[in-house]
């Protein structure tokens, strides 16, 4: 017998309430950015499945978001 969280009933009053999944942050091209790894950046492209091209001076790296390691300049 399996058992399916989708298919589960919550109470109002639970403490156990579902977390529901923070949103992707949305880059655009020529947006700046930080790594905590690589410094800052130039977004120079957009990749599928949340993925972004990223000029960083020293290379071009692809990252996939969501990553707790960029943030937005």
């Amino acid at each position: 017998m399996t058992s399916s969280t989708t298919n589960r009933r919550v109470l109002p009053s639970s403490p156990f309430q579902p977390v529901a999944p923070e949103p992707v942050e949305q880059f655009s091209v020529n947006d700046l950015l930080t790594h905590d790894r690589h410094g800052v950046g130039r977004v120079i492209g957009l990749g599928t499945h949340n993925k972004v091209h990223v000029d960083f001076g020293a290379g071009i790296q692809t990252i996939t978001l969501p990553n707790a390691k960029v943030t937005r300049l």
